[in-house]
């Protein structure tokens, strides 16, 4: 009791300034990212107009997986979200292991993110060095995690919002011109099955596909470790698990069908210097102007992910020292209760992974995206396993709090276990999919080898402590 008492009075250095709107746009900007402006072409290209059951599948999958973060998330509402319920699962090994791999994974997107932003940037700025913008942009994000969470959650919003419309936009001119209703002839349907039919490279395809949409839904578990700093945390949650069945829907699978079926999945998808199927496909309906709207839109999803990935890098830093599983100044927090040094920790791997990009790009910088690669395959794996025991156990202590269940437990848990462990074993079978995995593995490995260390040399904390609600 006495460490659920110190940690209450640790997490409440974190001050709730996410407001409702707030919580709603980050569960809906954390599913829409650039993997989805861009990553789509090379999936049609890949799987052919099939790829639309590839994000079906995969979107599925994330699904399950939501609605179990869901569950543990609205009963013990915590800001290291799934580390501390994998902690509470499995033993202090599987919070500590998670949580720095999440950290990893989210400390190296900023730098990731920040080069592509840079990129787009740089076109509109001739003259000024890449390496100039991204750092640049990284600065700007960071100050404004750093001044309040609330101004992090504006951002955010816009951000979010940006994105939200443009894809609904998308979807009401497409469906208007795959359906007849524009004032040009239009294909119809016909490019869903010309060119060697629906699966031209066959099923198997279609399957694939699913170790590289995976990485594109990334993000839609944030809203659960924003949820600890709002004002309603189990409303919050709960609101946007429930509607991430009909964001999958509508933001992938029903917008890569309308591009399937508006332009020939055999085709380039790059228009000028943009590569992304929704230009190419706003530019065969006749909209002037799409490549530079589509620029646009990309640039504000990398930005977008940029700033998530500050703040919920250094939200999962602050739970891992709450448990002693990192330097305990990373709890400070300042006057507005932002924890400052776990911000700036991020920041810092940031830059060097920024230089990393300019100096070693075939070395260094290569084997950080391909060593967090897979992370969320793991991260997801270990969700689900953690609510196979959490459920049992809170319907065994405090069956209360189970106010949002997963779906026929515990089958469809052991289908998303076994889906998850399937598409890992189908990364090790192809050539993308192989460098990632291993090294991926590496990483997995060195942290349950710090873990090892830790445990031995350090003092760890009892695994019965539980979230702070």
């Amino acid at each position: 009791m006495a460490v659920d008492e110190a940690r209450r009075g640790e997490e409440a250095r974190l001050q709730p300034g996410l407001k409702q709107r707030h919580m709603t746009m980050i569960s809906l900007g954390g599913v829409i990212g650039a993997g989805l402006f861009v990553g789509s072409g090379a999936i049609l290209n890949a799987a052919g107009p099939a790829a639309v059951l590839t994000y079906a599948l995969t979107g599925l999958l994330v699904v399950l997986i939501m609605r179990m973060l869901g569950e543990m998330a609205v009963a013990r509402p915590s800001v290291g979200s799934f580390s501390d319920y994998a902690r509470i699962s499995l033993g202090n090994w599987a919070g500590f292991t998670i949580g720095w791999l999440y950290w990893y994974f989210w400390v190296i997107v900023v730098g990731v993110e920040a080069v592509a932003g840079a990129g787009i940037i740089a076109q509109y700025l001739p003259g000024v060095p890449l390496w100039a913008i991204a750092l640049g942009v990284i600065v700007l994000l960071t100050l404004t995690n750093l001044y309040s969470v609330g101004s992090f959650g504006e951002f955010e919003f816009w951000f979010a919002s940006i994105k939200v419309v443009a894809i609904i936009v998308f979807i009401f001119l497409g469906g208007l011109y795959v359906f007849g209703l524009w004032p040009s002839e239009t294909p119809g349907l016909s490019n869903l099955y010309a060119n060697g039919g629906f699966a031209p490279a066959g099923g198997l395809a279609v399957f694939s596909g699913i170790t590289t949409v995976i990485f594109a839904f990334v993000g839609a578990e944030i809203v659960t470790i924003a949820a600890a700093e709002s004002a309603e945390p189990e409303r919050g949650v709960a609101r946007a698990v429930n509607a991430v069945v009909y964001r999958v829907l509508l933001f992938y699978v029903l917008s890569v069908f309308l591009v399937a079926a508006i332009v020939p999945w055999n085709s380039s998808f790059t228009s000028g210097n943009v590569e992304s199927p929704f230009a190419v496909a706003l530019e065969t309906m006749g909209i002037p102007g799409a490549a530079t709207v589509m620029n646009f839109v990309i640039l504000t999803a990398l930005l977008s992910v940029l700033n998530s990935s500050l703040y919920t890098s250094s939200r999962m830093l602050f739970a891992l020292t709450r448990h002693g599983d990192a330097p305990r100044f990373f709890t400070n927090t300042t006057a507005r209760g932002v924890p400052m040094w776990a911000i700036l920790a991020g920041t810092i791997i940031g830059y060097v992974s920024v230089l990393a990009a300019y100096f070693f790009p075939a070395q260094v910088f290569t084997f950080l995206l391909n060593s967090s690669g897979a992370v969320a395959l793991f991260v997801y794996l270990l969700i689900a396993v953690s609510e196979l025991r959490m459920r049992r156990r809170l319907e065994r202590e405090d069956p209360e709090r189970l106010q949002l269940k997963m779906w026929l437990y515990p089958w469809l848990t052991y289908l998303s276990i076994a889906a998850i462990l399937a598409v890992l074993v189908s990364m090790a079978f192809t050539e993308d999919g192989r460098p990632q995995l291993l090294a991926t593995i590496v990483s997995v490995v060195l942290f349950l080898g710090a873990y090892g260390l830790r445990s031995r040399y350090g003092r760890v904390r009892s695994r019965s402590a539980e979230p702070a609600r």
